[in-house]
């Protein structure tokens, strides 16, 4: 590897080596960024902290009035259930999920700790600005 070391006219230390080597080296550090998020995300897998939806997960989740209901749902809520955990009247839950009425982040964070998601898996696609 040819590397020369220098400095900028305001005293910065440089590297200069071929852009071959340069490029080997970037998909060197982006293959270990990968393996660190693969790790991580195992990990999470592993201590139940995310969860791995199936092909008919995701297909039940797009087809769902909102992600909100696919949750709900999944979590085997009533809506009264999902009601009080969260602090929301039945009406008002019914119609943020059915999309009829639209909520602030407070209300979605609320509901995403009752189901345990993030809220990110609340937001109608819609909704996001």
């Amino acid at each position: 590897m040819t590397i020369v070391r220098t400095q900028t006219p305001s005293g910065e230390s440089i590297v200069i080596m071929p852009e071959a080597e340069f490029e080997q080296l970037a998909a060197l550090a982006e293959d270990a960024s990968d393996l660190q998020t693969l790790t991580t995300s195992q990990a999470r897998l592993a201590s139940s902290e995310d969860e791995m939806l199936s092909e008919a997960d995701l297909d039940a989740l797009r087809h769902a009035a909102s992600p909100l209901a696919f949750w709900r749902g999944r979590r085997e809520f009533s809506k009264a259930e999902l009601a009080a955990r969260s602090g929301l009247s039945v009406s008002a839950l019914t119609a943020i999920e059915d999309g009829t009425q639209k909520t602030d982040v407070a209300i979605f964070r609320a509901l995403a700790d009752a189901l345990g998601v993030d809220v990110e898996d609340l937001v109608p696609a819609a909704q996001v600005s």
